[in-house]
This record gives C-alpha cells, sequence and structure tokens, in this order.
C-alpha cells in the first residue's frame, strides 16, 4: 500500500539481500546497501527507501556526502517527515525524562533527546538548567534546524541554544557549521549544575562534548561504594566528576586526580572547592600514560583506581590499536592497585564492543600477575536510552572489578 505522498517522494533502493537490517528498524542505510536511486534526491530529501523488487521499507533522509546515504524515521507508509512528526518524537524524548527525573535536581541538567535511542537520529540535546547545548550530527537534520529549535524552545522555554559540532562530523557529513548560539542568550561561563548532591560547574562552550559527561551519572554515585577510607586515583579525570563525588559523597580519604587538560584541571579543582573537598582531592595536569609509568616507578599503591578515557576508536580501522591502548593503560593501573582494591574500568568507545573491551581488561589482567572479579557491569544512565534495534547505541562499558 502507498499513499500519493509516498509515490512522490525520491526511491531508494536497497540491493538485494540486503533489507533485513531495515525491516528490522535498523536506522542507518549505509553507501554499500544502496542500489538504484530513482529521482534525483538533494542533501537532507526525504526518500521512500524499498527493496529492490518494490516493497516498501520505510521513509528515511538522504544524504549523498554521508556513508549514512540514509537515516530511516518511520516505518509506517503514511507517516510524512513533517514538522507533526519530529514535534511527537520530541514530546516522546522529553516525556521520559520527565519521568525517569519527576522532581529531582537532576531533570535540571540532563540529555533530553539522545539520537537513534529516541528515534531521532543525528540529533542530540543537552540540557543544563536554562540553557539546551545541541549537537546535529546529520546534515540533513542541520537543514531542518530551524524547524527543531523552534519545537526545543516552544516545549523547553530555555534561555538561550548553543550548537556544538562534534569532531569529526563536517568531513563524514559534508556539514558546514559552527558552533555559537543559536537563539536567546549566551550560557554563563561556568555553569552550574548538581548531580546526586553534588555540584559542577561546566564550562559548555568549550568543555568536551557539550561541557559535562551525563552518561557517567549513575556510575559516579555506585563508585562511591568503594571508596569510604580509601585512596583513589582518577585518571582521564576531566573536571572531576568520578573524584570529586569519591571525596565527596564517597568520603575518600584522599583523590588524585589527572588530566591532559590544563582547563578542565582548574574547573576540577574549582569543583573541589565549591564541593569543600580540596584538602582531599587535588587535580595535576598530566599526560596520563607518563603518569602511570612514574607512580609505578615510585612505588605508589591506591585503593580504587578510576580509568575513564576519551573515545579512543572514531573509525573501525582503529579498533585494534584502542584495544592495545586499553590494555595497556589497565595492566599499568592495576600494578598501581593495593590487594583487594578495586579498578572502574570504562570505554565510550562505540565500536568497541563490550566483549572486546572485556577482553583488553582480561589481557591487562594476565599480564599484570592479578586475579580480577567482577563487581558490577555497567553501562550509560538511563537519559541515554538504547534502541533495540539500534544496539550502536550501547558504547558505554563500565567495569568495577576487585583486585585481589
Amino acid at each position: 500500500m502507498s499513499s500519493s505522498s509516498l509515490v512522490s517522494l525520491p526511491a531508494v533502493a536497497i540491493k538485494p539481500r540486503r533489507a533485513l537490517p531495515f525491516f528490522s528498524r535498523h536506522p542507518w542505510v549505509f553507501a554499500g546497501a544502496v542500489g538504484n536511486i530513482d529521482g534525483e534526491p538533494q542533501p537532507g530529501s526525504e526518500v521512500a527507501v524499498w527493496t529492490h523488487d518494490g516493497q516498501f521499507v520505510a521513509r528515511g533522509l538522504y544524504n549523498p556526502e554521508s556513508n549514512i546515504r540514509v537515516r530511516l524515521y518511520t516505518w509506517d507508509a503514511e507517516q510524512p517527515l513533517d514538522a507533526g512528526f519530529w514535534s511527537a518524537r520530541v514530546d516522546e524524548a522529553i516525556r521520559l525524562r520527565e519521568r525517569l527525573f519527576a522532581d529531582t535536581a537532576e531533570g535540571h541538567s540532563c540529555r533530553m533527546v539522545f539520537s537513534e535511542g529516541d528515534g531521532l537520529s543525528g540529533l542530540t540535546v543537552d540540557r543544563y538548567d536554562d540553557w539546551l547545548l545541541v549537537q546535529i550530527t546529520s546534515r540533513a537534520l542541520y537543514e531542518r534546524r530551524e524547524l527543531l529549535v523552534e519545537l526545543l524552545q516552544s516545549k523547553l522555554s530555555p534561555r538561550g541554544i548553543w550548537l556544538r559540532t562534534e569532531k569529526g562530523i563536517r568531513e563524514a557529513e559534508g556539514l558546514e557549521q559552527d558552533d555559537g548560539l543559536i537563539l536567546g542568550d549566551a550560557p554563563p561561563r561556568p555553569l552550574f549544575i548538581e548531580e546526586h548532591g553534588v555540584r559542577f560547574g561546566v564550562d559548555v562552550v568549550e568543555g568536551q562534548k557539550t561541557g559535562f559527561y551525563f552518561d557517567q551519572r549513575d556510575n559516579r554515585r555506585a563508585v562511591c561504594r568503594y571508596t569510604a577510607g580509601s585512596r583513589v586515583l582518577d585518571l582521564y579525570c576531566y573536571t572531576g566528576g568520578f573524584g570529586i563525588a569519591a571525596a565527596s559523597k564517597g568520603q575518600a580519604r584522599e583523590v588524585l586526580g589527572i588530566d591532559s587538560s590544563a582547563a578542565a584541571v582548574t574547573m576540577a579543582e574549582e569543583n573541589a572547592r565549591m564541593n569543600e573537598v580540596s584538602d582531599r582531592a587535588r587535580f595535576e595536569r598530566g599526560d596520563v600514560q607518563r603518569k602511570l609509568a612514574e607512580l609505578n616507578g615510585a612505588g605508589e599503591q591506591f585503593d580504587v583506581v578510576i580509568l575513564d578515557p576519551p573515545k579512543m576508536a572514531r573509525h573501525r580501522k582503529g579498533v585494534a590499536s584502542a584495544l592495545k591502548a586499553y590494555t595497556g593503560v589497565n595492566r599499568e593501573a592495576m600494578n598501581l592497585i593495593s590487594a583487594d582494591g578495586f579498578l572502574v574500568s570504562c570505554s565510550c568507545s562505540g565500536l568497541v564492543s563490550r566483549d572486546e573491551f572485556l577482553g583488553a581488561i582480561t589481557k591487562s589482567a594476565l599480564q599484570a600477575g592479578r586475579r580480577v572479579q567482577i563487581i558490577e557491569e555497567r553501562g550509560q544512565s538511563a537519559d541515554h536510552p538504547v534502541s533495540i534495534h539500534c544496539p550502536e547505541n550501547a558504547y558505554l562499558k563500565c567495569f568495577i572489578c576487585r583486585i585481589c
């Protein structure tokens, strides 16, 4: 069955024996799966996707310059990708956060829209109190930015909306966009948020991603269960999220945080002062690999070591080197942990699978000669929902391990 609006759309035909993932509602049609194209769709055009023998699959948005040639949004042949569609999807995302964070401070600082996880592939929106930080990773959605901004403004009434660009997206999507204010007032620097009773200053203009890592919210609280009276090493500490939570709520007796960014370390120090833990939490700028070698050389020991490195694999060809790096840094971290201590090891590299990452930790344990028990296996916080049709969304791995 097809409507007149569907018939009028440019048609993208999938190659034979390549359509099953899309019937299963995976939202990314890569260039290698595309067969014939009927019509002349422009970047951002709505298209209908069909099997090679004429069976309707889905409606999506087209980008000839991206390896993700079509992003799929609806499998309803009668549902156009119009303003009403986008409005309904944004409403769904907002309702989920209202349920997750009802009457809590976290509701004012969270991820409001999580791309494929909310059926809005290419759109990420973080809320920082009265400001929204928007990342658009799809050229097709960028062509609709005025509508999306209008919807966000009407539904959430922020004081300002700021656009941030993820590294590599300009090249991947053929997208020309610059960071900056797109509506209302510019956010203050820093902007202050609260998470599980801990306050943080955030630079949403120049900080990493949109300024803060909401995906680790519940993992930071979980780690506090293991830090009472402990000496804690927080590696790749950024603005001190794990370390300050450990000192404040986890009652760690000493925290040392290391990060290569001078701006991040300065913010971490300010966050420690704001939470009145400066006497127990200090932060240093430095290369983590060198610092690990230095601490091991000095015979230092810690009760808890936290590893939360930045993304190590941005392309499939980088996975092997990422696994090698994960193995090395986890091995050196294990060498610093006292008997019966804990390692918190994280990976935000979506291209590195859970099993591959766990394999790297296992290899580290063998090389370090340590016996390791997994106490908790965790992922991203609930405001980063995972679509069952797009498991690649489950990017964050977090293992809390006992080191014997």
